[in-house]
């Protein structure tokens, strides 16, 4: 760029330059980083799990552990379980809640038993823990 050029301001083509060039200051693995970050994101988001629609039969409730009592904890847990084709729990894994609750939100739901399917499901089951 020549600043003389059809009487531009010597000072506004130097300005024009550094403008431009602060977006080349930003590393290229910036940029890999976050359209990573964003691509993760987006699959998080559309794959949530998926809720069951198989109905409970019968459910045994989770009990309040010491500790939360100790402590007048409460709050909810999340439970994904996997369920066999006559309605049992087959396994049982917490994905979201305090970790005082995981051991009785558990054994709770490993208890639990929902109508029968023709093929095997997965599901998250929320349980709420109130103070007693």
């Amino acid at each position: 760029m020549h600043a003389s050029n059809k009487g531009d301001q010597p000072g506004k083509a130097i300005l024009e330059m550094n403008r431009t060039s602060k977006f080349r200051k930003i590393p290229a693995g910036v940029y890999v980083y976050t359209f990573f970050f964003l691509m993760v994101a987006l699959v998080v988001v559309a794959s949530p799990a998926q809720e069951s629609s198989r109905h409970v039969v019968s459910r045994a409730a989770p009990v309040y552990p010491e500790l939360a009592k100790k402590m007048h904890l409460a709050g909810k847990v999340k439970v994904e379980v996997e369920v066999n084709p006559a309605g049992a729990v087959t396994s049982a894994k917490m994905v979201g809640g305090n970790p005082v609750f995981e051991t009785s939100a558990i054994n709770a739901v490993r208890q639990w038993r929902f109508e029968p399917a023709q093929s095997a499901s997965k599901g998250v089951i929320t349980l709420e823990f109130a103070e007693q």
